[in-house]
């Protein structure tokens, strides 16, 4: 019989990491999924474990046992959560987490054990990270630069940021520097707050002081609405851009009016009927949003959930190829895994069409964004 598990359990006590996973061959897939369903990054959780409604129950003719762990958004959490993965579930395939900071918690804990893992949100892939870890969402420099052309098409030459107080925020402050300011655009005032906060005026204030001619904010999820608002609020006429991140439905719902004419960066899950018949992406992305928007209500379409949701689409392209190197449960199997990553081309998903390399473990080239802005309270295509 054809099963698929999906369990969520609490977060236990942190366990010892042993130097490898078991080598005992099973009948099933483990899939092991830390994300953020409680806590700050809720909102891009709960999408990302929604979408699991919608993946394949067995692939290759074997079925997938899915285990899902909240980790609230906490690196600490995310490591007890990978770790468990690990020892007691003995995990073929380790995804997560919602945000940066638990992200490469989980990635370092799967290239410690030697499991193949799949980042959630944008993290950096340093060498200690590179051997098991790809990341679904959009890299910071391929959704920086889209925002920077547009700054420049539109006249901006001064920007202001405000962003996370963590590596989230650090991976776009930086980006704007490596990318932006060789186009001629210049950060005039730099503000960060912390996840949690529930007021930015101060940093606003210093921000409307300055007077830059757009502001970026380097944020994701509800939280991104935050500054947003605010700006509004103290009567920021300029435009704002936000990062892809803050791409979802809950956005326009929370920031409201100040929704209006924002810069967003997006996947194109976002709008695939916007998409020409010829893109790769339009496929996936209106058969995932038909079905989320038919169990969890119209417009409540998510880019989160297109992440883990395209996680899903891999593995239907690589999990064959690694079955011809072992069984699961097996270093053979989970090696297998690892070299699909890289030998599979053209890998298509709502978010874009993945083209690994042993070096690019991010993959996605310009077919994986969209420029949005609001409009009436919806997102439309920006010009």
């Amino acid at each position: 019989m054809r099963k698929a598990y999906l369990a969520a359990a609490a977060l236990g006590a942190a366990l010892a990491l042993p130097g490898s996973p078991a080598s005992a061959q099973t009948n099933e897939i483990v899939i092991g999924i830390s994300i953020s369903t409680t806590g700050p990054a809720a909102a891009l959780g709960i999408p990302e474990r929604n979408s699991l409604d919608f993946v394949p129950k067995e692939i290759g003719g074997v079925p997938l046992k899915v285990i899902v762990l909240d980790d609230g958004g906490d690196p600490t959490a995310a490591t007890t959560n990978a770790r468990r993965f690990v020892t007691e579930s003995k995990a073929d395939i380790i995804m997560g987490s919602s945000t940066t900071p638990p992200s490469i918690a989980v990635s370092t804990v799967a290239n410690e054990a030697g499991i193949p893992h799949f980042g959630l949100a944008p993290f950096p892939i340093n060498e200690a990270r590179t051997k098991w870890s790809v990341d679904m969402p959009q890299s910071i420099p391929i959704m920086g630069k889209v925002l920077y052309e547009h700054m420049k098409a539109h006249g901006i030459k001064t920007v202001g940021y405000i962003g996370y107080s963590d590596s989230y925020g650090d991976l776009w402050f930086n980006d704007f520097k490596t990318q932006a300011v060789p186009m001629g655009l210049q950060m005039i005032d730099e503000e960060r707050f912390a996840r949690p906060d529930t007021s930015v005026a101060g940093q606003v204030l210093k921000l409307v002081a300055a007077n830059p001619d757009a502001i970026l904010v380097g944020a994701s999820g509800t939280a991104a609405a935050l500054p947003q608002t605010t700006l509004r609020e103290r009567g920021y006429k300029g435009l704002i851009y936000q990062t892809h991140g803050a791409a979802s439905m809950d956005f326009i719902r929370i920031a409201g009016t100040a929704a209006e004419g924002v810069i967003m960066a997006s996947g194109p899950v976002m709008s695939p009927e916007s998409q020409p018949d010829s893109a790769l992406t339009k496929k996936p992305g209106l058969a995932l949003n038909a079905a989320y928007e038919a169990k969890y209500g119209p417009n409540s379409r998510s880019q989160f959930a297109g992440h883990s949701y395209d996680a899903f689409e891999v593995l239907k392209r690589v999990i064959p190829v690694a079955l011809k190197a072992g069984k699961p449960g097996t270093p053979e199997f989970r090696e297998g895994i690892r070299q699909a990553f890289i030998s599979e081309k053209e890998i298509v998903a709502s978010q874009g069409v993945y083209n690994w390399t042993e070096k690019d473990r991010y993959g996605l080239d310009d077919r994986s964004r969209i420029l949005l802005t609001v409009k009436d309270g919806k997102y439309v295509l920006a010009m």
